[in-house]
């Protein structure tokens, strides 16, 4: 292949034929006539390649370089070859030395004339080429006989074509040969570093630019801003890249403000974003669309709900047309707060826009109405997918199962299959998890073990959760040989298993008291590298108590914080559950006060659990001392309370007082449930028995 530089400018298939305009001649008066010089022959090794030299006489016009044609295949075959050359040489003799001395005296006596912006095409069209090799060898030769002056330029072309082709380590090392690095070098360093998401290296470089007094331009520094986005880097370090813009003087233009809000939206700051919007905005200027969905999600994330709507509406004023991505991003943060009322607006909104609702859509209504306990709007909503040729995924019914399971309707995960199916979407290994998580949570263990072997029908290969769900389904049923034998099913899978795994199986051998296995399930635990957390110790904590081994459970408590971990609200709820179920009310007394100690803050659920201790210790009047250190630290009593302290009263026969208790539980606005319907009826019971014998 002839590689060509041509001046003027004629047609030409070949990729490194590269050309500058003719200098401009009057209309007037014709063009001067150009002598042409005589063909010049070069030879390399086995292969020749006879390249024509055009050029007029340089005493005949000034601009006669620009008028030249140059060929550069002799050149570029040499440099690819002479790796062979020079490994061999030391075999060839000294002749072939002088020979290849020679060959390249001439070249560079050709070569010696060419222009340094002929030089930056031909490297560029060999980059864009993806000959890097034969560019690097470019460089170095044109360096080494000092054929153009400005080599940072060459290196700083070089290095962004390695960075593209994510060659970073060869780009360094490129940029070690340099005896100073120029602005062009660092920028084309930093940008490399940029490109190939090392954005440490690239702040690296910054700050070393800074230290020479050498400016980075706002170009940089939004490649730097990307690279941390995609690397989703804390908000701190993008506050010390502005602080730094700041010192610096550099006034972010629309392109860096741009990739600011969409950084600082990203890493959940959206008071940052907030404030280079309004940077952009002054400059009469809007961000992309897709700048604006990254804020309004952060802002709907916060649940600033009220701010993500207004910089909605700023679309539409802008004079963008919102999409379904950014409808989207609006009605999930609606979705998060549960605002159902506000998160039907958007979707009516979106219709009137004409944007079709997609799959996304669809999938966060269907979150909210499964959440809200609304099955039937969500099986209404699949009927409008299918109308609107909207398919739903496996994602939809598995959110549409899990409504169910909540809701304690497990029969229904036959009819979701069956609508599933019908849909021709196919199960994955998701849906399998939900659709056996929801048997197990109703001790249908029979169903749960066939979904299982059905998810292996359809080649569908188990994960953590497959096997945890199904352990967990075998321990609930009081199957807990069984659920070891899955254990080892699971190690020989090549499914390494979890802490979850170990906690499950740990419950379960607490609770059926196998306490020597309970300790070889810890050892094991520890030997497969997994360190017990903060489930773990609740659970030993939990089935320690619930047994009675309280200095066992005591133990574990201190383990815990000597090990660095914060005990958590459910370790003290067990504690104190446990020594209640036993009659222990001053032990969960002190189990309470450790809590306070550690600076966890009493809950409803903690407290209705001491309650219940004195109520099972009969000591009715601490009940109630519970009941207004409630009221007075702003904590509602629920239904638990109320029925627990009716509770406490029948077991000290105070019958009388029972109904007074539940009609203040039904004026401070709580649903009387089955239990405590049941407990009035008691106490009326006893109190019409003695009125009776009396």
């Amino acid at each position: 292949m002839i590689t060509m530089l041509l001046l003027p400018p004629q047609f030409s298939t070949n990729p490194f034929s590269l050309y500058l305009p003719l200098p401009s001649f009057s209309l007037q008066h014709p063009p001067p006539r150009l002598p042409l010089l005589s063909a010049v022959s070069a030879t390399h090794g086995s292969s020749s390649t006879t390249t024509t030299i055009t050029s007029t006489s340089p005493s005949a016009d000034p601009n006669s370089l620009y008028a030249r044609r140059w060929d550069f295949d002799p050149l570029l075959n040499y440099l690819d070859s002479t790796t062979a050359a020079s490994s061999s040489s030391s075999s060839s003799g000294n002749d072939n030395i002088c020979k290849l001395d020679a060959v390249e005296a001439r070249l560079v006596e050709e070569y010696r004339a060419v222009p340094a912006s002929l030089w930056h095409s031909l490297l560029k069209s060999l980059c864009s080429s993806s000959r890097l090799a034969s560019a690097s060898a470019l460089v170095t030769w044109i360096r080494k006989h000092n054929l153009c002056f400005s080599y940072h330029l060459l290196y700083s072309i070089l290095i962004h074509s390695l960075s593209k082709s994510q060659k970073l380590y060869e780009a360094f090392l490129l940029s070690h040969q340099l005896d100073a690095m120029s602005p062009f070098t660092y920028n084309a360093l930093i940008g490399a570093c940029a490109r190939n998401n090392d954005y440490e290296k690239a702040l690296h470089l910054l700050s070393e630019m800074r230290r020479l007094g050498i400016h980075s331009d706002p170009i940089n520094y939004s490649l730097v801003v990307q690279a941390c986005t995609r690397a989703a880097v804390d908000p701190r370090v993008l506050d010390r890249l502005c602080d730094e813009l700041r010192e610096d003087g550099i006034e972010p233009d629309a392109r860096l403000c741009n990739d600011l809000i969409l950084a600082f939206s990203k890493a959940g700051d959206p008071d940052r974003a907030l404030f280079f919007l309004s940077r952009i905005q002054g400059q009469g200027l809007s961000p992309k669309t897709a700048t604006y969905v990254a804020l309004i999600s952060a802002l709907g994330n916060f649940g600033r709900t009220d701010e993500a709507e207004a910089v909605f509406h700023e679309i539409g004023e802008s004079g963008l047309q919102p999409r379904a991505r950014t409808f989207n991003a609006l009605l999930k943060g609606f979705v998060k707060r549960g605002l159902l009322d506000e998160a039907e607006g958007v979707v009516s909104e979106m219709e009137r826009a004409g944007v079709s609702p997609d799959e996304h859509t669809y999938s966060l209504l269907l979150d909210l109405y499964t959440g809200a306990g609304r099955q039937e709007s969500a099986r209404i909503l699949l009927e409008e997918m299918e109308a609107s040729n909207v398919r739903p995924n496996s994602y939809v019914f598995s959110r549409l199962l899990a409504s169910y399971r909540d809701a304690g309707e497990w029969q229904m995960a036959f009819s979701v299959f069956r609508e599933m199916r019908k849909a021709g979407v196919s199960p994955d290994r998701h849906f399998y998890n939900v659709m056996m998580d929801t048997f197990g949570r109703h001790n249908c263990l029979e169903h749960a073990v066939h979904t299982f072997d059905k998810m292996l029908s359809d080649g569908i290969r188990p994960d953590n959760v497959t096997w945890n769900t199904l352990i967990n389904c075998h321990c609930k049923a009081g199957q807990h040989d069984r659920a070891l034998e899955l254990f080892r099913e699971m190690k020989e899978s090549g499914c390494a298993p979890c802490t979850t795994t170990f906690n499950i199986l740990i419950h379960s051998s607490g609770e059926q008291g196998r306490w020597d296995e309970l300790e070889s399930m810890l050892g094991e635990m520890r030997s497969e590298g997994l360190l017990p957390n903060i489930v773990t110790y609740t659970t030993l904590v939990d089935v320690y108590g619930q047994s009675g081994r309280f200095k066992d459970a005591i133990e574990c408590l201190e383990v815990m914080k000597a090990t660095g971990l914060k005990p958590s609200p459910s370790m003290y709820h067990a504690l104190v559950n446990a020594y209640a179920q036993k009659g222990f009310s001053e032990q969960a007394v002190n189990a309470f006060r450790v809590m306070r100690a550690d600076g966890v803050r009493p809950s409803v659920l903690v407290l209705n659990l001491l309650i219940n201790a004195f109520s099972e210790d009969k000591r009715d009047q601490d009940a109630f001392a519970v009941l207004d250190y409630m009221k007075e630290n702003g904590l509602q009593p629920d239904v638990v309370t109320y029925t627990t302290l009716m509770k406490a009263l029948i077991r000290v026969e105070k019958f009388d007082k029972v109904p007074s208790i539940y009609e203040e539980m039904i004026l401070s606005g709580c649903r009387p449930d089955k239990k405590a319907k049941a407990m009035l009826r008691s106490a009326l019971r006893y109190m019409k028995q003695t009125l009776f014998n009396s």
